[in-house]
């Protein structure tokens, strides 16, 4: 059998480090560990994996040799500096199944560099998980900031596919999946230049799935929520109390300390370990026909489903406001059926 060929962008940590390091793990079966379908609950079954400071995972079983149907997997990164981490993960077990490789995806020459460097010159699997924050009151976020958020989440998933997409359209076969957010899907405040880029993501996707349905390639957003990865501590953000904020009007700030203690109680709730959301990366890799969205958790739904109930917003906007700034409730952990949740009377949850 002919092996899989995965490319991964940002593997230096989080989802991405721990992607690479399933699949090339994954030597003797094409893959293992899945759940039991695709979206809906968050918890498949247990890989034979340990969990990592920062969530990543290491392989806890000898690593057979691998048979020809097994993954070739290509980890990208931006700084090859950072590599130490997922090479410490793999522990020089899969020399034969993984590959790091430098790749900007900001760059094209980057881009097409990366792309000679793939042996089997093809790529049957593409995963876009390179991707930054910015968090902030609108009026002092940054030119640069904001750019780099674009030219990162934006044009460098549109770039990443137009490397790989006339390969896979020629073979008439391949999978793209994208690392997309909950933030793609709702507005959330102090967060408009990031739900910006992620919107942006998701309409690309939408209209592309469309296209290549014709050609057997599958598009898939894996709808993220909260994650106990690197993403939120090298988020681009602006302190409550930092010079910056000094220039807004005091209900801004306000707001702002609310929301940062919201962003707290929110990660300490309902945030999600790497490994639950890998196995939904892994049902799509697996599945023949995956589809257009994935949900990791369903915690988020319900605001969700409020967006296409009431298509002109206000009921929607009214539940995220007072999810978020309704300081004397706090939202459970599990918004979609607590009667105390602020947000799930108004028929809504919150967001990252």
């Amino acid at each position: 059998m002919e092996r899989t060929v995965v490319l991964i962008t940002g593997c230096s940590s989080g989802i991405g480090l721990g992607l690479a390091v399933r699949l090339a793990s994954d030597a003797s079966r094409r893959f293992k560990g899945m759940v039991t379908r695709v979206g809906g609950s968050s918890r498949g079954r247990q890989g034979p994996l340990s969990p990592l400071p920062g969530g990543e995972c290491c392989s806890q079983t000898p690593t057979p040799k691998p048979c020809s149907g097994s993954p070739l997997v290509y980890a990208t990164m931006r700084n090859l500096a950072q590599k130490e981490r997922l090479l410490e993960c793999v522990r020089g077990c899969h020399a034969s199944t993984l590959e790091i490789l430098q790749l900007d995806v900001t760059d094209p020459l980057s881009l097409a560099a990366a792309a000679q460097r793939v042996q089997e010159r093809r790529v049957d699997v593409l995963v876009c998980n390179a991707g930054v924050g910015l968090m902030g009151p609108l009026e002092i976020c940054s030119y640069q900031a904001m750019k780099t958020v674009f030219d990162v989440n934006v044009f460098g998933t549109i770039g990443t596919i137009q490397t790989f997409l006339p390969g896979m359209k020629r073979r008439k076969a391949g999978k793209i999946i994208i690392s997309s957010s909950v933030g793609a899907l709702q507005g959330v405040p102090f967060n408009a230049v990031y739900c910006a880029s992620k919107f942006a993501v998701e309409g690309l996707c939408e209209s592309l799935a469309v296209v290549l349905q014709q050609f057997n390639v599958h598009v898939t957003l894996i709808e993220c929520g909260p994650l106990n990865t690197s993403f939120l501590a090298n988020l681009q953000s602006t302190d409550a109390e930092g010079s910056a904020l000094q220039v807004l009007d005091s209900q801004t700030r306000a707001l702002y300390s609310q929301y940062l203690q919201h962003c707290q109680s929110l990660f300490r709730d309902a945030a999600q370990d790497t490994e639950e959301v890998l196995q939904v990366f892994l049902e799509a890799i697996h599945s023949p026909c995956p589809p257009l969205r994935c949900f990791p958790t369903q915690f988020f739904m319900p605001l969700t489903r409020l967006k296409l109930a009431s298509p002109d917003g206000s009921e929607y906007i009214r539940a995220m406001h007072k999810f978020v700034f309704a300081a004397t409730e706090a939202p459970s952990n599990q918004a979609d059926t607590s009667e105390s949740n602020p947000a799930v009377r108004e028929q809504g949850t919150g967001l990252e």
